[in-house]
């Protein structure tokens, strides 16, 4: 009764129809729709890792565009004085920061072994020693009296260390050496030394100064060098004209005279100087045969990628098709083409390379045979994610409109069910070229596919020629390992977004 009483009272304005003689329509958006593909990318957008990775691929392909044409070196610069050098850079050794200043370090370094160094600055004007970086104290005693000694370990300056070389040049070659170090002021030939001056030691030709049987400097009374320049014209290549080093009274000579040719000591870094048009410049340093590794890096990488786009390329195209057809069809059709490939996946990779390469590659040459290998098993992923697509969509409603408005098998198959399909082989692409160029790198790093030929060099290449100088030049297994290693975790990343990205059933993760 209390419930009755309430409503009776309710004003008879209150039952007026609210909108009695207006049409309804329904409202615009105001926001544009968004459709699968705009969908993903904000999806993709919200996975900071995989951003992260896209920028940091994006670089590295950049790199290896931009490298070879950034480097003033290339693959055919082969120094083989400068082997297995470290990084450097003049502009950024000089402000002594410890970086790209060419650096190399020497362990148990005696006195002798320090003047020896010193030498080499005192003449060239390139002083290599750079910093003493530890100091070791021995005391011994002999006959009673104790006696202390030092060593040291210090840094240098590898590209100044190797000071003065032996060169046997022609008397053009000679002359043109004189006149490009009259027109430079920079000196490449110093006074020639005889052996008998330095104790009959003919294998240095950083000795300039007084030295006992093993090699060790006789210092005067001062602490310096005595130099043992030759004033014997006798023995004189060619007359010389050109820049003589601080106290030369035009009495030393500057070469000696070696069947129709002269041999002259060299200073090594203004010699490439002149050879070159401008100083040593190596950002990586440099790899086992004297190569930029800078310039080998950008040339192997950018290999890898197109390679890796194509085989990929390829393999969807082909995996596409043969997918389709499985899941399409379905029945006894299916059952054939899966025992088919069945048999393919059965046949290690590695196996059909090294077949490839030795009955395929004088054919075809060693790139189409690699491809060829790449080819034969690598559609077999790509043609099982298709088949599935396949039988998830071809029992949809939209197919079997499609098919009673008399659309034929080619259609319903590659307009209707494969675009729904799209999503799901984009992302399987951006996880296949990883592991195509991991497969390349390593059939290269283990020797059996030599691209040397058609590409110049790859990172497999480089990584096998910097396993003999791990130890002494780790810099040509690390710069080409970062790169590498960067590349795999990158598109990994990056596959593994787009995956999230485009896959419904993760809708909703991140929030």
């Amino acid at each position: 009764m209390e419930k009755n009483r309430k409503t009776e009272n309710i004003p008879r304005e209150k039952f007026e129809f609210a909108q009695l003689n207006e049409n309804i329509h329904d409202q615009k958006f105001d926001t544009k729709a968004k459709g699968f593909f705009a969908d993903a990318m904000i999806r993709f957008k919200k996975n900071k890792s995989s951003v992260a990775a896209a920028y940091i691929l994006l670089f590295l392909v950049i790199f290896a565009v931009v490298s070879p044409f950034i480097s003033p070196n290339n693959l055919d610069n082969r120094d083989k004085e400068y082997v297995s050098f470290p990084p450097y850079v003049r502009a950024l050794a000089d402000l002594g920061i410890g970086l790209f200043d060419g650096r190399g370090t020497h362990a148990s370094q005696n006195e002798a072994q320090c003047n020896y160094w010193r030498a080499i600055g005192e003449e060239t004007g390139y002083q290599p020693l750079i910093k003493v970086l530890d100091t070791v104290k021995t005391v011994s005693k002999y006959r009673g009296e104790e006696r202390i000694s030092y060593t040291y370990k210090i840094a240098t300056n590898r590209y100044y260390e190797k000071g003065v070389v032996y060169r046997v040049l022609s008397y053009e070659e000679f002359n043109k050496i004189q006149d490009w170090q009259n027109e430079t002021g920079l000196q490449v030939i110093y006074p020639y030394v005889e052996p008998s001056a330095i104790s009959e030691i003919t294998d240095d030709p950083n000795l300039w100064y007084q030295v006992d049987s093993r090699g060790t400097a006789i210092l005067d009374a001062n602490g310096n060098f005595v130099p043992v320049y030759s004033t014997n014209s006798e023995i004189e290549g060619t007359p010389y004209y050109s820049i003589r080093i601080p106290g030369d009274d035009g009495s030393y000579i500057y070469s000696v005279r070696r069947s129709g040719a002269v041999q002259a000591r060299i200073c090594y870094y203004n010699y490439y100087t002149y050879l070159n048009g401008r100083e040593p410049m190596y950002i990586f340093g440099t790899n086992a045969m004297g190569q930029d590794l800078f310039y080998a890096i950008g040339i192997g990488a950018r290999f890898s990628l197109v390679f890796a786009v194509i085989v990929s390329a390829i393999n969807l195209t082909i995996g596409a098709i043969y997918g389709a057809i499985q899941g399409y069809y379905g029945g006894a059709v299916d059952m054939a083409l899966d025992r088919f490939a069945d048999i393919c996946s059965g046949i290690p990779m590695i196996v059909v390379t090294t077949l490839f390469q030795l009955h395929l590659a004088a054919k075809v040459g060693t790139v189409g045979a690699f491809l060829f290998a790449f080819v034969m098993t690598g559609w077999i992923g790509m043609s099982g994610l298709v088949r599935k697509q396949f039988y998830r969509f071809k029992g949809q409603e939209f197919v079997y409109a499609a098919r009673t408005l008399g659309a034929s098998d080619g259609r319903l198959m590659f307009r209707h069910i494969f675009p729904n399909a799209m999503g799901t082989i984009i992302t399987r692409c951006a996880l296949v070229i990883p592991s195509v160029i991991l497969s390349e790198t390593t059939l290269t790093y283990l020797g059996i596919v030599n691209l040397s030929e058609f590409a110049g060099t790859s990172l497999g290449t480089l990584l096998s020629m910097a396993r003999a100088s791990i130890t002494t030049s780790p810099h040509a297994m690390f710069y080409p390992s970062l790169y590498f290693a960067l590349l795999l975790i990158s598109f990994n990343l990056f596959g593994n977004g787009l995956r999230d990205a485009f896959n419904p059933s993760t809708r909703g993760v991140e929030d």
